[in-house]
């Protein structure tokens, strides 16, 4: 009797645990820089809102580093691969300092701008000034002006002595899966309530705005300043700013 109790209560565990698992795997499909429950119990709540309203499943991957041998859609499309419902994978490496966003049918894309997720720039004053230093031909430079607001590469590259690694990548990735989210959701005419369909990801980003353009305001300055005093001191012998 008591080997059958013990024997019932061990498959209760193993079917609880692998349940837990599951769940926890759900939205968050693999987090190996974050581990942090709170970031954990976000994504899922976002995540299980969205498939609930929309029909639409997004999962998470936050990876160390790629597999050897493997570039980042390959890795996706052989997860993909096993997912019958419409499906799209937000991934990111840390090693491989790359973030990708794949689908396993193509006409998701129709709900959201991949390419404006993962611009660079989140402004078209930025999209200007990148499209002119990097641009190589007037299709680039369309390309770069024509796809702005991006919600992640912005945050990844903000430096911070008081913000960790784990802490700005978690910033950044939800920042896009929340964006990513709400594009779908105003697609396809829903709202995802909980305070999901309010302009935070936005507010977060204007704070970069904020930064990136008083270094362009005091670059302008300085340059100002240089010529300034090179016409002052045409004779002297002056170090460069």
């Amino acid at each position: 009797m008591i080997s059958q109790f013990l024997t019932r209560g061990l498959y209760a565990l193993i079917l609880i645990t692998f349940f837990h698992t599951e769940l926890f795997a759900e939205y968050l499909y693999k987090d190996e820089i974050v581990h942090n429950p709170k970031f954990t119990n976000e994504i899922d709540h976002l995540g299980s809102t969205l498939f609930k309203k929309t029909g639409v499943t997004l999962k998470l991957i936050m990876l160390k580093e790629l597999p050897s041998g493997k570039s980042m859609q390959e890795y996706e499309r052989a997860i993909l691969e096993n997912e019958t419902k419409p499906t799209i994978l937000l991934t990111f490496s840390e090693m491989d300092r790359s973030v990708d966003i794949e689908v396993n049918d193509e006409t998701l894309y129709k709900y959201f701008d991949k390419a404006s997720v993962l611009s660079p720039v989140t402004s078209n004053v930025q999209a200007f000034m990148l499209a002119v230093s990097c641009a190589r031909n007037w299709d680039d430079f369309k390309k770069i002006m024509s796809h702005t607001g991006g919600s992640i590469l912005p945050l990844l590259g903000v430096k911070s002595k008081e913000m960790t690694a784990a802490t700005k990548y978690s910033a950044a990735m939800f920042n896009g899966y929340l964006d990513i989210s709400q594009q779908i959701a105003r697609a396809k005419g829903v709202t995802l309530g909980s305070g999901y369909d309010s302009d935070t990801n936005q507010e977060m980003l204007f704070y970069i705005k904020v930064l990136f353009y008083s270094f362009v305001l005091y670059a302008i300055i300085m340059y100002i300043k240089r010529q300034i005093y090179k016409r002052k001191h045409k004779d002297e012998y002056y170090k460069k700013w």
